[in-house]
């Protein structure tokens, strides 16, 4: 194997030749995968505690991923930036696979699904929508242009250093927010494999990540990120196919994904109906108007509530109670607010989720309902609906234009030995990702029923295991509580969080403890490839484009490459640290990444391709407008945002439009800034002309 990464740098041989290589390689490499994992199986049946089993498959592949590090390890300049440009395209499509399938694809795709219903769908369709903008109008251009990085290609494309600093200085917001969510997840898989901290999951995560990065550069992130697409593809549909045998006999989840949707329709209709369910509701309802009281007076609230909970832990002990319920009083005692201000931070936080679970379905919408609202009912209702779908098309389109965007995307198609290979790269890159992405609303449903058919309904005392073990993990993704003390368990009883529904769906399903270790393992892969890509697009987009480009192009080939590996460690500790912080939910951050890219990148990559007349002036505006309005409208609209920035004014949505979906508004005011200021501003040299002429028709005779 090693000799095969050799081969990838030093140039020898024929690409056919090298090719054959890789699939013997790759062939031996999956077969072994296939026997470590039976072998795992057949040690389970015989003994082998959960805990072994998690701890084995964590280091089994993470020591994995760091031997191809260290076979891949590399100083030369072409092989760390865009590994030799020799990765044949079907090999590409599944690094690019790999690349793509983050945290966010892996673990909160189905999850989203699951929680929203129709409306995920936006997730997929723009995601996958995106590969066709790369297709036709970036990946083969770009590989034209033959740079290293995108902030390389602004730089080069519109002349002077302002295009190609924004473009460093937008990659990394855009990579950095990304990463954040990346290495998050990895703290959430690893400490649910080997039940250690989660802040001690997220460094042991980025051992795997860094030796990769750091020792080989994009030569090593390639031949891990084809190594990872395979065990996160294998562990995706293991369990989605054994969920599929096990409800309808079927080992084909896509194909029965329309009837198993309507058994849960159906019971969607009976779980709103249910007078248990009903009975929770109310519950909540009760506490929602309790806690609305309170709030109307926090202060007198919180010392009428103090005063009562001093009483009873004095009532006890004058009583000589049992131990355990005196203790049980001192504890929500001390858990009180401690003052007027956290009181009625807790409340008002408390009062929203109670709101929440006074809702039918545990304040889901139906499954297969399009759009909130009534589209036929009375203004409210159409109101309601008209917005429901103007989001669903904004997201559609920020994921679109972010995908063909992205930074760490793009900057795969540099890796392949031609332009045609480049075109080819996309096809199978859509190809590997489709596996994945045309199983997830299947995967979604299926584990809809087993919740709403199986688990719903369950004594409390007759709960399985991991229902447990995930509320230790965090109680926030899955917790249970009987409200109505009937000892049976509503589905508004149950608080469940996007992010383990893939985690935990072989669990779900029954299937041996082996299969969990394995999707855990597959949503390591998906984290740690993304984390991969992105940590070297920051750190390359800072040693090359700023350091070589800008500030010192003398520097030797040895000092870039050290430079940017320095750099790497020090992006990576950075986002370690804020992910420790658990910031906001994963599928916000990857959002709001894609709006960033598409309002910093796209007008300025699209027309820097299309229209020799975009000068660097007009590119530079256009993408601090674009960036610049995006950002805006997440940080005065976006409640994490809101409170990380101390803003204060009033929430105001424009044309209704969330702020997941911001770019909506960045991608348009881009396009006009760099159109209009081009208009008026001197048109870029002769020379730069004919390149974007040559490069979009390449028979044309350059003068």
């Amino acid at each position: 194997m090693a000799g095969m990464f050799e081969t990838a740098g030093a140039g020898g041989g024929s690409n056919k030749a090298f090719k054959a290589q890789l699939n013997k390689v790759y062939g031996w490499y999956t077969g072994g995968f296939a026997i470590f994992v039976v072998a795992l199986a057949i040690l389970e049946q015989m003994g082998l505690s959960r805990e072994w089993i998690g701890f084995i498959f964590l280091l089994a592949t993470i020591g994995l991923y760091a031997g191809i590090g260290i076979m891949s390890r590399t100083t030369d300049a072409a092989e760390y930036y865009v590994a030799g440009r020799r990765v044949p395209a079907v090999y590409n499509g599944m690094a690019t696979g790999a690349d793509w399938m983050s945290a966010a694809s892996f673990i909160g795709m189905a999850g989203t699904l699951y929680l929203t219903g129709y409306s995920g769908l936006a997730f997929i369709m723009g995601w996958t929508g995106g590969y066709c903008l790369v297709a036709l109008f970036l990946a083969p251009y770009l590989r034209k242009f033959g740079q290293f990085t995108i902030p390389d290609f602004l730089g080069e494309r519109y002349g002077g250093n302002l295009p190609r600093f924004l473009g460093i200085a937008a990659a990394i917001l855009c990579s950095f927010t990304y990463v954040v969510a990346q290495i998050y997840g990895v703290g959430l898989i690893t400490s649910r494999l080997t039940g250690v901290a989660f802040e001690l999951g997220i460094f042991l995560g980025l051992g795997g990540i860094l030796v990769c990065s750091f020792l080989g550069g994009m030569r090593a992130v390639t031949w891990t990120q084809v190594a990872q697409y395979i065990i996160l593809i294998v562990a995706y549909m293991i369990p989605v196919v054994w969920l599929s045998v096990k409800q309808t006999n079927v080992p084909v989840p896509q194909a029965i994904y329309g009837a198993q949707l309507e058994k849960v329709t159906a019971k969607e209709k009976i779980l709103i109906d249910d007078p248990k369910e009903k009975e929770v509701r109310d519950i909540f309802k009760a506490r929602s108007a309790a806690l609305a009281e309170k709030l109307k007076d926090p202060a007198a609230a919180l010392a009428a509530d103090k005063a009562a909970a001093e009483k009873k832990v004095a009532d006890l002990k004058a009583a000589s109670a049992p131990v355990a319920e005196i203790a049980a009083a001192e504890k929500a005692l001390a858990d009180l607010p401690k003052d007027e201000a956290a009181a009625k931070a807790a409340w008002t936080r408390a009062k929203a989720a109670a709101d929440a679970k006074s809702n039918p379905l545990n304040n889901m919408p139906r499954h297969a309902a399009q759009f909130s609202g009534d589209p036929n009912g009375d203004e409210k209702a159409q109101a309601a609906f008209n917005t429901s779908r103007l989001n669903f098309l904004a997201l559609i389109f920020c994921l679109m234009v972010g995908t063909a965007a992205l930074p760490h995307i793009l900057m795969r198609y540099y890796t392949v030995p031609s332009v045609k290979e480049a075109r080819q790269s996309v096809t199978w890159s859509l190809f590997f990702i489709f596996l994945l992405y045309f199983t997830a609303p299947a995967l979604a449903v299926l584990v809809k029923y087993e919740v709403f058919h199986v688990l719903v309904g369950t004594p409390f005392d007759q709960l399985p295991q991991w229902v447990a073990a995930w509320n230790k993990v965090d109680a926030s993704l899955l917790s249970v509580t009987d409200i109505n003390k009937d000892n049976i368990l509503q589905l508004n009883e149950m608080t469940i969080g996007g992010d383990i529904i893939v985690l935990a769906t072989a669990e779900i399903g029954g299937l041996p403890y082996v299969v969990s270790g394995l999707v855990a393992a597959g949503g390591l892969a998906a984290a740690l490839s993304t984390a991969d890509g992105l940590l070297l697009t920051i750190a390359n987009a800072l040693s090359h484009d700023l350091y070589y480009k800008m500030i010192d192009p003398n520097a030797s080939t040895a000092r870039r490459v050290t430079i940017s590996k320095v750099l790497l460690l020090v992006v990576a500790l950075a986002a370690a640290y804020v992910a420790a912080q658990k910031p906001a939910d994963i599928l916000f951050l990857v959002s709001a990444a894609f709006s960033f890219a598409a309002a910093a990148f796209f007008p300025a990559l699209v027309l820097g391709i299309f229209w020799k007349r975009a000068t660097g002036i007009a590119a530079s505006l256009g993408m601090i407008a674009g960036l610049g309005i995006t950002f805006y409208y997440m940080v005065t609209n976006q409640p994490w945002l809101r409170g990380v920035f101390g803003v204060t004014s009033p929430v105001e949505l424009w044309f209704g439009i969330q702020p997941i979906s911001a770019g909506v508004f960045g991608v348009p005011v881009g396009f006009a800034v760099i159109i209009l200021v081009s208009l008026v501003t001197p048109a870029p040299n002769k020379k730069i002309q004919e390149l974007v002429e040559h490069v979009r028709y390449p028979n044309l005779k350059m003068s």
